[in-house]
């Protein structure tokens, strides 16, 4: 979210929020700054997938497991609205509001929209979008919005590709219609009412 993992010399000075450092004997050290302290350094003499805090996660969404049968099975008979669906890492780790939000818009699928309604063949586009849209924000190296920077130090470049995140009154890039924004699951939502449905 907004922490980060750094390998830095030993002799780098510590700054505030460098919560964890792992020495190495090649002279680095690995460093977790996390000023809202969301990360967490787990130990486990087991298989790290049989941890309590990780047994009960979602696949990867760059899988095979994550696929569109697995999403359409693990929706039936839910009422929650799609996005929050899949920002549930119960469901799908890795997913997030802005990519959420792109994914679905991608897919022309409305946000608020139960995610037990949803067609197999519509979540085939869907589950094909948040691939596509994380692989590219991957490429692009993240989403710079505030604080985010590449191991490098460096901007990721991915907003300048976001269609519908943080454009909220502004046109759509397809029907020129506005882009409505809401709150859903205590996140902005933005999304077109004319192309999702």
């Amino acid at each position: 979210m907004s922490g980060k993992l750094r390998v830095v010399p030993i002799e780098t000075p510590r700054v505030k929020h460098d919560h964890i450092e792992i020495e190495f004997t090649t002279g680095q050290c690995l460093r977790l700054n996390d000023p809202r302290r969301f990360g967490a350094l787990l130990f486990t003499e087991t298989n790290a997938d049989e941890h309590k805090l990780l047994a009960m996660l979602g696949p990867e969404p760059l899988t095979d497991e994550f696929n569109a049968d697995y999403l359409f099975e693990r929706s039936r008979n839910k009422k929650q609205p799609i996005k929050t669906f899949i920002m549930d890492n119960h469901q799908v780790v890795g997913v997030g509001n802005i990519y959420a939000n792109e994914a679905l818009f991608k897919a022309g699928i409305h946000p608020k929209r139960a995610a037990g309604a949803i067609s197999k063949v519509r979540y085939e586009r869907l589950v094909k979008h948040i691939k596509e849209t994380l692989a590219e924000a991957i490429r692009q190296g993240g989403t710079t919005l505030r604080d985010f920077t590449r191991v490098d130090g460096s901007p990721g470049y991915f907003a300048q590709k976001l269609q519908v995140y943080g454009r909220g009154g502004k046109m759509c890039m397809v029907c020129k219609k506005p882009l409505r924004e809401i709150r859903l699951g205590q996140r902005s939502t933005v999304y077109c009412t004319q192309c999702q449905r």
